[in-house]
């Protein structure tokens, strides 16, 4: 079995180890950042539902996401016969769905998820797409339900 390969990348929260099995390939780049393709994710705390999407390329492009069934159940992503074949999509298990997470500046009760531009990827080959949801009822400034005010 070949070892796996490590390597040592820049990101906003410091020095993080990564290994070439932990790199998602973005053919298309993201929105906004089409010219950056190679991203990992890493945990920002292991009691947070929240992860980074680094840029392998860039240590300050780094986007906060989450996975949206966190927060709610009912969420359907739509993808293309198109859009499946680039993410080399066999089965539907091997796909992972994560939206961005925007937090204004000393507001974290303000906390809105981008149901509209969800990213997907597909776990067994490491690849990844950000994928408009044009038709979407899911709107891109979506604020969860915070459990404490009830």
């Amino acid at each position: 079995m070949a070892k796996e390969r490590k390597k040592i990348i820049r990101t906003r929260l410091g020095e993080r180890e990564i290994t070439e099995e932990g790199i998602i390939y973005f053919s298309r780049g993201l929105i906004g950042f089409d010219d950056k393709r190679d991203f990992t994710l890493i945990q920002i705390r292991e009691d947070s539902p929240f992860l980074l999407l680094q840029s392998i390329e860039d240590p300050n492009l780094g986007l906060l996401v989450v996975d949206p069934y966190s927060f709610m159940d009912e969420y359907e992503v739509k993808l293309s016969d198109a859009e499946k074949r680039i993410l080399r999509l066999e089965n539907v298990r091997q796909l992972g769905v994560l939206v961005t997470v925007t937090i204004p500046p000393g507001r974290p009760d303000e906390t809105t998820l981008n149901l509209g531009g969800p990213i997907v990827i597909n776990s067994e080959a490491r690849r990844g797409m950000q994928v408009p949801q044009v038709d979407s009822k899911y709107p891109t400034h979506y604020r969860p339900a915070n459990d404490e005010s009830n």
